[in-house]
């Protein structure tokens, strides 16, 4: 069965999306832990992250580090966090967390957004990446 990250790639669930290429996609979490919580996908649908072929990989690190750059110009933070679990979605995707406090990295702390706020985000951060 595809995840459900496969699902929005395909179109099948709707998504805030900030981001895309042929091979990722970027769009905000709908349970953030901090406004602007973005994950950056690949396409193809791998497992871990470390089952990626090198280049793919390195394609997914530049990728997140666009968004990242684009990300921290939109929503104030100390820095952009970022990480790698991979326990929650079995489908490869990088977290990008604006940071102001370490508790900004704990999944235990979420954010709550209304749809526009949502949208609103994703087409301001889509901006940034443009510029």
């Amino acid at each position: 069965m595809a995840s459900i990250f496969t699902q929005i790639i395909e179109g099948e669930i709707p998504c805030y999306k900030v981001a895309e290429d042929d091979n990722f996609i970027a769009f905000l979490d709908i349970n953030p832990n901090a406004k602007g919580h973005t994950l950056c996908v690949p396409k193809e649908e791998i497992d871990k992250v470390f089952d990626m072929g090198e280049h793919m990989y390195l394609q997914l690190m530049q990728f997140s580090r666009k968004v990242a750059r684009a990300l921290e110009k939109t929503v104030p933070c100390k820095r952009v966090g970022m990480a790698v679990v991979g326990l929650e979605v079995p489908h490869v995707h990088v977290h990008l967390i604006p940071l102001n406090e370490m508790d900004d990295m704990r999944f235990t702390k979420k954010v709550k957004m209304t749809s526009e706020e949502f949208e609103m985000l994703a087409d301001t951060i889509s901006e940034k990446l443009k510029q």
